[in-house]
């Protein structure tokens, strides 16, 4: 499943040679980057009143949404970067955060970045303090580990990592955010959303006893493709229409659905052991590589086994959300700002609680802010690594149809999709779409 680009002129350095060994843009970056994000005890980030100064990674609806988010619930900060390939994604968000927030925006013409090394201007620009990533997801971890290593507060969007190099990119991201003393928060909302805190709270407590299995859904309708344009280069075309190849979004289980993994994985208290499933596609367009459907039982320490069914096909219907079967009763929290509740083995509803979605999204970057100002960074990359190499480890089990484990994903696997290079006007092999049987597991 490795792709590799024929191009041997590389415009972004290979994932494998520039983060796992370190690289000379890392260097670069750190020599002309001010070190004031790498001590978040100082005394200049414990001022409530200092304005941390924000540039935005990846300008798209996602990255718009998170920037706005930011702007809405904290006061003090400011937007001044922002990076994309495309310059009309930032002039369009620019404009309107302008419109909506006044002075909380300020970006220079100069502060405007576009291609693929547009990442890092933003990362050697000594005023940003944080950096908010919502890049397409095959980037997030080549993105997070060098905004680590020039001194950069990460906001990065879910998921971490679509393969088992980026998850121990991840890690290695993680724990060097820890050493330097910078902060990274993710984009796993329903961590941060009231009726989810609670409905843990209650499990924990032990309201609906051992927790004996649970059953996840994450069905839709569809989502977009997008026709390649005239003129478009492999990469281009790829990059334009990102969902639909792995190295980019890592399927559907992995870009969208690994929400409901993160909310298991929490509920569980720990990433499963094994995952074993299948699944197709029906629907999906000519050239997209992903699958429209698939279910995995994800087994979990104490024989507890998740029945996890995600799926995207016109015309059937939609089901989100979480169920969690124990000896004494039922905890079902729903997806989105449908609320939680809690009943016993009949029925009898023992709790619930109401919960906004909207606000979870503001509230994980108010939390964000608050640690950097506070001196005390929350640093949560690990677990949403956990979360996402748990969404591939599931993919790899339906494409490949064999049992996978934990240990084989998290300490063997070399699963790498991302180009061994990566040229804006180069060449790209067209990804097939997988075969149980046919596929391997590596």
């Amino acid at each position: 499943m490795n792709m590799h680009q024929s191009n041997p002129t590389s415009s972004t350095p290979n994932r494998r040679t520039a983060l796992l060994s370190g690289s000379a843009l890392s260097a670069a970056i750190m020599a002309n980057t001010t070190t004031k994000g790498l001590h978040a005890s100082d005394g200049e980030s414990r001022d409530p009143k200092r304005v941390v100064k924000i540039a935005l990674i990846g300008s798209g609806g996602r990255g718009t949404g998170a920037i706005n988010d930011s702007l809405t619930i904290n006061e003090n900060v400011q937007l001044i970067a922002l990076a994309d390939l495309d310059r009309d994604h930032c002039e369009r968000t620019l404009a309107a955060m302008s419109r909506r927030h006044g002075d909380k925006v300020d970006v220079k013409p100069e502060r405007i970045h576009t291609g693929l090394d547009a990442y890092k201007q933003v990362l050697s620009d000594p005023d940003v303090d944080l950096v908010l990533i919502a890049s397409p997801p095959g980037f997030h971890p080549l993105h997070a580990s060098e905004a680590v290593k020039a001194g950069k507060h990460v906001f990065c969007e879910k998921p971490s990592c679509v393969d088992a190099a980026g998850y121990q990119t991840c890690l290695a991201t993680h724990d060097e955010a820890v050493k330097n003393g910078t902060a990274i928060v993710t984009g796993t909302q329903y961590r941060r959303q009231v009726n989810y805190m609670g409905a843990v709270e209650q499990i924990r407590e032990g309201l609906i006893g051992d927790i004996i299995s649970a059953t996840s859904r994450y069905c839709s309708n569809g989502i977009w493709f997008k026709n390649r344009k005239d003129g478009m280069t492999d990469t281009q075309y790829q990059i334009y229409n990102w969902m639909h190849f792995n190295w980019l979004a890592g399927d559907q289980i992995c870009e969208q659905a690994v929400h409901n993994i993160d909310a298991m994985n929490w509920v569980m208290g720990s990433a499963p052991e094994t995952a074993y499933g299948c699944g197709g596609r029906f629907t999906r367009p000519e050239g997209s590589e992903m699958w429209d459907s698939m279910s995995i039982d994800y087994t979990y320490p104490g024989n507890r086994t998740l029945s996890f069914t995600c799926r995207q096909i016109p015309g059937t219907q939609g089901d989100n959300g979480n169920v969690i079967y124990g000896s004494k009763g039922i905890a079902t929290i729903d997806a989105g700002s449908g609320g939680s509740r809690i009943t016993d083995r009949d029925g009898k509803e023992l709790w619930s609680m109401k919960g906004s979605i909207a606000d979870a999204y503001k509230q994980e970057h108010k939390d964000l802010v608050d640690s950097i100002r506070s001196g005390e960074p929350i640093v949560e990359f690990r677990q949403t690594a956990e979360s996402s190499l748990t969404a591939v480890m599931g993919r790899m089990a339906a494409y490949t149809g064999q049992k996978v484990t934990w240990d084989f994903m998290s300490k063997e696997s070399t699963l790498d999709l991302f180009p061994a290079h990566l040229d804006w006007n180069g060449e790209l092999p067209e990804p097939a779409y997988a075969i149980p049987g046919k596929v391997k597991l590596t």
